[in-house]
């Protein structure tokens, strides 16, 4: 046995042992986090597939010595396992059996963009953050967590890229379905227990480590559009709450979030900053957020910020590199480094980290201060002791009926009526869109015809303008209001019958028109059956909206992006709901 594998020894003296040991290039491979994907048998996935490019595995994780993998595959818990095992077994063949450390985008919520989310793979269902803002109750929050916690460790993934603790202050910002909503108070007391739930009382071989993002808050984008593109490069500050947006996170750090991650925006007309991407500026990182705040855990970029990507239908994806897009790969790497930054989220060219420090441009030191951060990670995490999973244990853990029932309850608990009243009685003929008719069967007689029925119920998405390219496509960004068609049909179907209509919230809508419905009903991700059992009365909606819904899109173009709330005489504000009706008997 090595001295840097004996458990009781002090983790900085066995980090220090390790990096004695290893070569530049073993060193340099820590550096990255790459992403890869698992084919539909549990096999390593060794040339690109999919819509969005990922590392041949067997050669990056042997030959490059990268040791932290992002899952990008929504494979089932037996089969996974398996995997994570294959995986573990090729880096123990390596010269020094360094573990591998695998991390995950969320996986337990309903939003499909493999950009942000990846589909479950059998993990059991709950809302989507934005479903545990509106519940506002952080004993939940630690719950979910907790069994988050347990259904990653049981196939492998030890590092959760989550929470989010940006502000939702930008109406049409297409991420806000994966924060925790728009009032900085309970956003912040949310993500810091997130972390206590992933993380436990301190890091061990039980733990999940959390990366906060997206430091220092991604919320503020210009036009609301995201900066995964060019569009949406730039975050302003009209309001001048940058401050504000910064110290949301502050409670998640110091529950001791183990890694965070910076976002691609640049700020537009900060004091202090340089006006690129956040990952670029030492002042974010060395200073507001080592010096000031204090933190000495793992720094990964967003992923895609060094190298373009080329996508399945030849056109490229330019790295997300704001504000630096005129410098080489070496050259933003350098600048990387310089700002503070530990690791470089989706890639995979060690060697150009080799290549800065052979030509004197890099000190070796700042490459073992980096190597060692990882390090320490997996240290604390027990991967060096155990990096093994029971597969029998993964397939028995994952999905489990316990978890997949407490998931269900939160969607029926965290939905918010907005207006209207509930329930609709047992038994009624109902006239359905956007519901599965098997399951709404089971709880009224279901007609065809809106003139044969006694109600109506109408499930819908947020507005939003369809992007016509990949990977742009997979976000729903632009409008909030509904087009013309489809405002006259809901109105008509309204005025015919009396019609509930649910609306999935994944960001503000500016549906003024619907509040005349017999109800109006937000939720956050939930299964049909669990929107009927709040429609017929089974389960009561307790949430409480945590955005604001603008009454127009006048009123959201007119908004601060870095306000959050405060639009013109909002629809709906902040925290609002209905009363509930009592149940029908």
């Amino acid at each position: 046995m090595f001295p840097y594998q004996d458990p009781g020894r002090p983790v900085a003296t066995r980090v220090r042992d390790l990096l004695g040991r290893m070569t530049l290039p073993e060193k340099a491979g820590l550096l990255f986090h790459a992403p890869v994907a698992v084919t539909p048998d549990g096999g390593f996935v060794e040339e690109p597939a999919g819509p969005l490019p990922t590392a041949p595995t067997t050669e990056v994780v042997r030959d490059e010595h990268v040791r932290c993998l992002s899952l990008m595959a929504p494979v089932p818990a037996g089969l996974l396992a398996r995997w994570h095992n294959e995986v573990q077994r090729l880096a123990a063949g390596s010269r020094l059996g360094i573990p591998a450390l695998v991390s995950s985008d969320p996986r337990h919520s309903a939003n499909e963009n493999p950009l942000t989310s990846v589909p479950s793979g059998g993990c059991s269902r709950w809302p989507e953050p934005l479903g545990f803002g509106a519940l506002a109750d952080e004993a939940v929050v630690r719950a979910f967590a907790g069994v988050v916690r347990a259904e990653y460790t049981a196939v492998g993934i030890r590092l959760a890229l989550h929470p989010m603790a940006d502000l939702a202050s930008e109406p049409r910002w297409c991420r806000t379905s994966g924060t925790f909503g728009a009032d900085p108070a309970l956003v912040a007391r949310l993500s810091a227990a997130y972390v206590e739930g992933l993380q436990g009382s301190e890091l061990g071989p039980d733990s999940v480590a959390a990366m906060v993002k997206h430091w220092p808050g991604a919320g503020p984008q210009a036009g609301g559009e995201d900066a995964h593109f060019a569009s949406g490069k730039d975050q302003i500050y009209p309001d001048g709450r940058y401050e504000e947006h910064r110290a949301v996170f502050r409670p998640a750090l110091r529950a001791g979030a183990a890694a965070v991650m910076p976002y691609y925006g640049r700020p537009v007309g900060v004091p202090g900053l340089a006006g690129v991407g956040f990952a670029f500026d030492r002042e974010v990182i060395a200073g507001q957020l080592r010096r000031d705040e204090g933190f000495d855990g793992l720094v990964c970029t967003d992923f895609g910020l060094l190298t373009d990507a080329r996508l399945p239908d030849g056109s490229v994806w330019p790295a997300r590199a704001w504000g630096a897009e005129h410098l080489d790969v070496a050259d933003r790497v350098l600048r990387l480094l310089d700002a503070g930054v530990d690791q470089f989220g989706g890639e995979w060219c060690p060697d150009v980290v080799v290549g800065l420090v052979e030509s004197g441009r890099v000190p070796e030191a700042r490459i073992d201060e980096s190597a060692g951060r990882v390090l320490a990670l997996m240290f604390r995490l027990g991967l060096f002791e155990n990096p093994y999973v029971d597969e029998d244990h993964a397939v028995a853990t994952v999905g489990r009926a316990d978890f997949a029932a407490a998931g269900a309850d939160a969607q029926r608990r965290s939905m918010v009526l907005f207006a209207g009243t509930l329930p609709l009685a047992p038994g009624i003929r109902l006239y359905a869109e956007g519901v599965d008719p098997g399951v709404a069967g089971r709880y009224a007689s279901i007609v065809d015809k809106v003139a044969d029925a006694d109600a109506a119920l109408v499930r819908i998405g947020t507005p939003y303008e369809p992007r016509s390219r990949l990977p742009e496509a997979f976000f729903h960004q632009g409008r909030l209001d509904l087009r013309e068609e489809h405002r006259e049909h809901l109105l008509a179907l309204a005025a015919a019958v009396p019609t509930v209509v649910a609306v999935f919230l994944d960001r503000a809508a500016v549906i003024p028109e619907l509040t005349g419905a017999a109800a109006l009903l937000a939720d956050f991700g939930a299964a049909d059956d669990a929107v009927l059992d709040v429609v017929f009365g089974h389960a009561t909606a307790e949430g409480r909206l945590p955005i604001e819904l603008p009454s127009s899109m006048a009123a959201v173009e007119a908004h601060p992006e870095d306000r959050p709330g405060g639009t013109a005489d909002p629809l709906f504000p902040i925290g609002h709901t209905a009363r509930v009706a009592e149940r029908q008997a």
